[in-house]
């Protein structure tokens, strides 16, 4: 008696069926797609491919995501080097108040306020960032000019900032160059951080 499962196994095969049941035997019983058969007299396979396939990318999908990286480094990048200028201009602030505290110190025991030297404060900023001078000191007043260095030399309108403390007032003033002529609106974005 021929078993019923069998009989529809080979009526499918017969007619082509498309799940992916080979119907061509090689020698030994094996099909040329891999899936092991038993006796050719009984038609009974598997089908080529058992369980999920694995898939992977396909060329167009790698370049679309490089694509997409591209697009949005070239917008955020920009603005992330902005916020990392404009976090290093702290540094210069930093030091200024650093400078100021010890000019106070000097000036209660001194005639006049000292050089960086007299104060005890180094030239270059507490992160490095800045390099720092005094000028004009007197006894009514003195002025930092922090220059910036390295990568931060490219934060252009903020490049230079100037501290000025005259007669109990303070002054402070930014620009390209050591004239520190920025505008009232770009002056104030360069000291606000």
């Amino acid at each position: 008696m021929l078993n019923p499962t069998l009989l529809r196994q080979d009526q499918q095969l017969a007619a082509g069926d498309s799940r992916g049941l080979s119907t061509t035997h090689e020698r030994g019983g094996e099909s040329r797609a891999g899936a092991s058969c038993g006796s050719h007299f009984v038609r009974r396979c598997r089908p080529a491919t058992s369980g999920p396939t694995a898939r992977g990318f396909t060329l167009i999908e790698l370049m679309m995501v490089v694509a997409v990286v591209g697009v949005l480094s070239g917008i955020a990048y920009p603005s992330f080097l902005g916020q990392v200028q404009k976090i290093r201009r702290t540094d210069a602030m930093l030091s200024m108040l650093l400078v100021q505290a010890a000019q106070e110190r000097w000036r209660a025991n001194n005639l006049s306020y000292g050089t960086l030297a007299e104060i005890g404060v180094g030239a270059i900023s507490t992160a490095g960032h800045y390099t720092l001078q005094i000028a004009d000191q007197s006894a009514q007043g003195y002025e930092v000019l922090a220059s910036a260095l390295g990568s931060q030399a490219h934060d252009t309108n903020c490049r230079k900032l100037r501290l000025r403390v005259e007669g109990g007032n303070l002054i402070q003033a930014s620009g390209t160059d050591t004239t520190t002529n920025n505008a009232q609106q770009q002056n104030r974005q360069c000291w606000i951080v």
